[in-house]
C-alpha cells in the first residue's frame, strides 16, 4: 500500500512539472523583449529641490502641507522681516538726509559760481581802470587774485556736490539691498511640482541655508534603468521610448531618450532585472515630455515602479515600429515625441 501511494505521489510531482513546462512554453508570456526592442526596470522619479533661506532668521509662516501640488512662483513660506523692515526705515531717512545734502550743495555751487561772475566783473573793470592809470598796480593784483579765489572755491563747491551725489548713490544702494533681503524673505516655488517634506515649523530659527521644504519638481519626470553593452550603443539620444508602470500594465507612457552614459559602470545592487546580470551596464534615462507631466500634474507619482522600453538601431539604421501594446493613445490632443537624429556624446 506504502509503495502504491509513493508511485502516485512520483507521478502527481512528474505531471506538476510536465505542466508547468508546457504552461512555460505555450502559454505564459515571453520574457524576452521583442526583436529590436530593449527595456529595463526602473521607477518613475523626479528631481528633489530643497527651498531654503537665503538670510538667518526666523519662520513666520508656513502655506503649505505635505503632499501639496504647487505651480511656479506660489508662495511656500515667510520669513519674519520685523527687524529688516527697522533698518529699511532707517535707510530711507538716509536716503532723504543725502538728497538734503545735495541740495545745500547745489546751493553752495550756485553761491560760488555768482561770487566767481562778480570777481571776474571787478577784475575786468580793475584792468579798464589800471590802463588808465586810474587805481594803482596793487589794486589789480588784489582784483586778480580775489578772481583766482572764486574760481577756486567754485571748484570746490562743485567737488563737494558731487562727493554728495555719491552718498545718495550709497545710502540708495544700502536701501536696495535691504529691500533685496525682505524679498528673499518670501519663499516661492521654482517649479510645479509636489511638497515632499516640512523640514521645520514657524516659529523657528533657522541659519543662512537653512531647508524649509523639500519639493519633488515635476518639471523633470523621468525613469533611469540599465542596458548591457551590447544594446547600449544602439539606443540614441532623442529617440521615442515608452514606460509602462506596474499600476496600468495596458497603458503605455510616451518618452524621449534623454541620457546615454558614456562609459560602462558595473551593474549596482539596487538595480532589479528580469535576466541575468551581466558585469557592465550602462545607465539610460527616459524622459516623459514636460508637456503631457504638465496636462497631468494631479496624476504624477513618483516611486512608482515600471518598465522603460527602447527601440534599437539597426546595422542599417533602421527601427522597428511600436508593437500594439506599446503605441500610446493620444490624450487631450497632446501628440507623443518625435524621434531625434542620431546624437553622439550623452546629454540631461
Amino acid at each position: 500500500m506504502s509503495r502504491r501511494v509513493s508511485i502516485i505521489l512520483v507521478l502527481a510531482v512528474l505531471a506538476g512539472f510536465l505542466g508547468y513546462a508546457l504552461w512555460k512554453i505555450f502559454l505564459a508570456p515571453s520574457g524576452l523583449p521583442p526583436e529590436g526592442f530593449a527595456r529595463g526596470n526602473g521607477r518613475v522619479e523626479a528631481d528633489l529641490v530643497d527651498v531654503s533661506t537665503r538670510l538667518s532668521g526666523r519662520v513666520a509662516g508656513i502655506a503649505v502641507q505635505e503632499g501639496d501640488l504647487v505651480a511656479q512662483g506660489d508662495i511656500l513660506a515667510v520669513m519674519d522681516t520685523t527687524e529688516m523692515e527697522a533698518q529699511k526705515m532707517r535707510a530711507e531717512a538716509g536716503v532723504a538726509s543725502a538728497d538734503a545734502a545735495v541740495a545745500v550743495a547745489q546751493a553752495g555751487v550756485t553761491k560760488a559760481e555768482a561770487n566767481l561772475a562778480l570777481a571776474n566783473s571787478e577784475l575786468a573793470r580793475a584792468e579798464t581802470l589800471s590802463e588808465r592809470d586810474v587805481i594803482s598796480r596793487e589794486n589789480l593784483d588784489i582784483r586778480r587774485t580775489e578772481a583766482q579765489v572764486a574760481e577756486a572755491g567754485l571748484t570746490a563747491a562743485r567737488a563737494q556736490a558731487r562727493a554728495k551725489e555719491r552718498a545718495v548713490d550709497a545710502e540708495t544702494a544700502s536701501l536696495r539691498e535691504i529691500e533685496a533681503r525682505i524679498a528673499d524673505s518670501t519663499l516661492y516655488a521654482p517649479q510645479a511640482g509636489r511638497i515632499l517634506y516640512r523640514l521645520t515649523q514657524p516659529g523657528e530659527v533657522l541659519g543662512s541655508g537653512g531647508k524649509v521644504l523639500t519639493l519633488v519638481s515635476l518639471g523633470n519626470v523621468y525613469m533611469e534603468f540599465f542596458l548591457p553593452a551590447t544594446q547600449a550603443p544602439r539606443v540614441r539620444l532623442g529617440d521615442e521610448a515608452r514606460i509602462v508602470v506596474d499600476v496600468r500594465p495596458g497603458s503605455a507612457i510616451p518618452a524621449v531618450v534623454s541620457f546615454v552614459a558614456p562609459q560602462a559602470q558595473f551593474t549596482p545592487k539596487q538595480v532589479e532585472t528580469i535576466a541575468e546580470r551581466e558585469s557592465l551596464m550602462f545607465r539610460i534615462r527616459v524622459r516623459i515630455p514636460p508637456q503631457m507631466v504638465e496636462a497631468r500634474l494631479s496624476q504624477i507619482k513618483t516611486g512608482v515602479r515600471g518598465v522603460a522600453w527602447v527601440r534599437l538601431v539597426g546595422t542599417d539604421g533602421s527601427m522597428p515600429d511600436w508593437p500594439e501594446g506599446l503605441t500610446p493613445p493620444v490624450v487631450d490632443n497632446l501628440p507623443a515625441p518625435v524621434g531625434g537624429e542620431p546624437r553622439t556624446g550623452d546629454g540631461q
